[in-house]
């Protein structure tokens, strides 16, 4: 014990310090307790509430630009899931709606991405009651957008196909070939005619077994086009740009005065840029106005064709692939990602769903712009006129144009 008067301080107790280390051999070195004793002088940091308040003129918090871009980052990648979603769960709906025959008739496997698959995209010359094109009822406008086989009330042979493409995606290829909707064809079951009149006898199960065997191919995949999620696409990518030589005019359906729900086109000579509507009354041309003014129209020049018509189709098909994968486009895909997503499956009625669908955009995306490539387009001559003012087709020809269409 100390002497009196000899007051010592008394000595602070011992502690053993532990210490969490990463690592197996972190073990082997010292503890390190400068750390914890640094710590320990700084002052406590006091409740909000009692905090003095700041002085003017004294430095601020430093702006934290990491934090600010890691929440925007996970806002970014949000949308983009957003999207993502509702593209798949509108591709997966629109695939209940094919029929049952048609999906029967397929070959393909949900693995588009990586083996390149055929598909077939179908339009049919029907559109939705209350148009003024035809006087159809929602009984068989429901049945020929699904690809049913005609039955009752609906009567066989009404309906046609007013488009046949086929697309050869995946595997960095994105090439596409385009039928002649008059060309002569045998058509299993019934007496040979127009290829598209295989659709109207039996559907889109009968259209894709005559198309196999006029061209000797299988068919992986059908898209049937929806004309109303077709104009809402379209819409929703801002417009589609077409480029046309010489300046083309035409009224379908009675044109936009008829009465009858009909479209007028006027497009000049150079690039347009085209709406939903616009574009579908452009890809739907069978006959040709004189433009009025100074200068030569297609009308003046020879007219227009069946394998004109097919051209402007696939500049249509170019179009949206054009918008959707364009850079100079990204901020307004980004913006619009969600409401994109959601039209661009209901422009089809496909057996493509949830797995399948992105990956055919995706191949898109990949397998750049392909020039368009019509049966007896570039060389008509090659082709010649059959029954009921059909197109005849050559073996030679369709051999040919598969070959390519195929193996690039």
């Amino acid at each position: 014990m100390a002497p009196d008067g000899d007051q010592r301080p008394p000595e602070p107790p011992e502690y053993n310090v532990y210490r969490s280390r990463k690592g197996l051999f972190s073990r082997l070195k010292g503890a390190d307790l400068s750390g914890l004793r640094d710590r320990a002088r700084l002052p406590s940091r006091k409740p909000r509430g009692e905090r003095e308040p700041r002085r003017p003129g004294s430095p601020q918090a430093p702006f934290n630009i990491r934090c600010v871009l890691k929440w925007v980052g996970i806002a970014a990648l949000g949308w983009i899931l957003i999207s993502l979603i509702a593209f798949g769960v509108s591709a997966q709906i629109q695939s209940f709606k094919l029929s049952g025959e048609a999906r029967d008739a397929l070959h393909g496997n949900p693995f588009l991405l990586f083996k390149p698959q055929t598909i077939l995209v179908l339009g049919t010359d029907a559109r939705p009651p209350g148009s003024g094109d035809k006087d159809v009822s929602e009984e068989c406008f429901e049945q020929q957008s699904k690809g049913e086989k005609p039955h009752a009330p609906c009567s066989e042979g009404e309906f046609r196909a007013d488009t046949l493409m086929l697309i050869r995606a995946g595997g960095g290829a994105f090439r596409k070939l385009s039928i002649p909707r008059d060309s002569f064809a045998e058509i299993p079951g019934n007496v040979p005619t127009k290829i598209n009149a295989a659709y109207a006898y039996g559907g889109a199960a009968l259209q894709i077994k005559t198309i196999e065997q006029f061209l000797d191919i299988e068919i992986d995949h059908v898209a049937i086009v929806d004309f109303t999620g077709f104009e809402d696409l379209i819409d929703a990518v801002g417009g589609v740009k077409v480029d046309i030589p010489v300046k083309l005019c035409a009224d379908i359906s009675g044109g936009a005065g008829g009465g009858q729900g009909g479209t007028s086109i006027r497009l000049h000579k150079g690039e347009n840029t085209l709406n939903g509507e616009k574009a579908l009354a452009y890809s739907r041309i069978r006959h040709v106005d004189e433009c009025p003014g100074p200068g030569k129209s297609v009308y003046s020049v020879g007219g227009y064709d069946d394998l004109d018509r097919e051209k402007a189709q696939q500049e249509v098909i170019n179009g949206i692939k054009d918008r959707l994968t364009d850079p100079l486009r990204l901020p307004y895909n980004f913006i619009h990602g969600p409401i994109i997503g959601w039209d661009a499956p209901k422009a089809f009625v496909s057996d493509m769903g949830f797995f399948t669908m992105p990956q055919l955009v995706l191949s898109a995306g990949i397998g750049g712009s392909a020039p368009a490539e019509v049966l007896c387009g570039k060389n008509p001559s090659e082709c010649g006129v059959g029954p009921e003012s059909s197109i005849e087709v050559p073996e030679s020809v369709r051999k040919k144009a598969v070959d390519k269409f195929l193996n690039g």
